[in-house]
């Protein structure tokens, strides 16, 4: 039997460009709070094919670091770059998030979606006090992941741990406003609402209808048929219970 691929990779190899759970809605909501100008000095955690920090250096003109752990995204996200002509606005390096190889207070804005999710525990506390550290005083956190308002949801999350291939860890809504205030930010404000990674109208609203059209028939191929339908059935059925939370949280001032 083929080994299944991770969600986000599988999404990614159909072609799509949107991996967030709260989709494009999400990532917006997160940028309004964000106060980006063109002097804003942004790191991106797990920026993966660059979607974002390729919108942001559009729209704002700002320089951005992108960093992730997985070296075959960052050659993707390179061709994207100077596809877009952004070569002097962005640049990319392999990067653990536990262990940032940047100097204290060193950027405006961090932004971070879909990735805390993925570590567990004490990982995840280690990983935004590195946040904590290379921001400035003053500076932004933006995350956006997986979560959950009700309290009764272990199967779900089993079975998102199943449907995608990965050993998931998403937060209760308070328990991500609370990681962040441990950690030592304060005004902590966040979003949250029904995830629309797989729902059709999400889909459309990322990735316009001819794109939805192109993923939906790559999905709907023999080779990958059953891994696509499984996420798309699992993710509509459970997202009545399984949300999508942005968080803005500031570093204190000194």
């Amino acid at each position: 039997m083929t080994k299944k691929e991770v969600g986000h990779n599988f999404l990614a190899r159909l072609g799509k460009k949107r991996l967030r759970p709260g989709g494009i809605t999400a990532t917006a909501w997160l940028i309004n709070q964000g106060q980006f100008h063109k002097n804003s000095k942004v790191l991106e955690v797990a920026c993966n094919r660059c979607a974002t920090a390729i919108d942001l250096a559009k729209t704002y003109g700002c320089q951005i670091e992108g960093v992730d752990s997985d070296p075959k995204v960052l050659e993707k996200a390179r061709i994207y770059i100077k596809e877009a002509n952004l070569d002097e606005l962005i640049h990319v390096q392999q990067a653990n998030a536990m262990k940032l190889p940047f100097s204290d207070n060193s950027f405006d804005i961090i932004i971070n979606e879909a990735m805390l999710t993925m570590l567990k525990g004490e990982a995840k506390i280690k990983a935004v006090k590195e946040y904590l550290r290379v921001l400035k005083p003053g500076g932004q956190l933006l995350t956006h992941d997986v979560s959950f308002q009700n309290k009764n949801v272990e199967s779900q999350l089993m079975q998102l741990r199943q449907t995608i291939n990965a050993n998931v860890e998403p937060l209760h809504i308070s328990d991500w406003q609370q990681l962040f205030k441990a950690a030592g930010f304060s005004n902590v404000k966040s979003h949250y609402g029904r995830m629309t990674l797989m729902s059709l109208s999400g889909m459309i609203k990322d990735e316009g209808p001819l794109g939805t059209l192109k993923i939906i028939y790559r999905g709907l191929k023999k080779e990958n048929r059953q891994q696509f339908l499984n996420m798309y059935r699992f993710f509509n059925r459970a997202k009545r219970d399984l949300l999508y939370i942005a968080v803005c949280s500031t570093k204190q001032c000194s």
